[in-house]
């Protein structure tokens, strides 16, 4: 799988991972264990930075049943307006430079 532009600017630390796999699928809702497995991180990866991640609200709580808890990207959070302005911008960057290498090359 090919690294999406926000890890290219990044990096692809397990904090970023798991903001990516949110980013990727927003409006879906995930256990701890599925965005492990999406993010490709490990269990400890995602406990060592999932507070960060409560503590900025980039993710919230969608739903409960039992123990479980199923969580999304909190697309009202300040923080993750920024990240996916920042993706936005990216995408444009991208399609842009390609558009000129197309320009170029004819």
């Amino acid at each position: 799988m090919e690294e999406s532009l926000l890890l290219k600017l990044t990096g692809s630390s397990p904090l970023f991972k798991i903001i990516d796999f949110l980013i990727e699928n927003k409006g879906m809702d995930y256990t701890k264990k599925d965005i492990i497995e999406g993010a490709g991180i490990s269990k400890a990866s995602l406990f060592n930075c999932w507070q960060e991640l409560e503590r900025n609200g980039i993710v919230k709580i969608t739903r409960k049943f039992g123990k479980t808890k199923l969580y999304t990207l909190n697309t009202q959070s300040p923080i993750t307006k920024k990240l996916l302005e920042l993706e936005s911008t990216l995408i444009k960057q991208t399609m842009l430079n390609a558009r000129k290498k197309e320009i170029l090359a004819a």
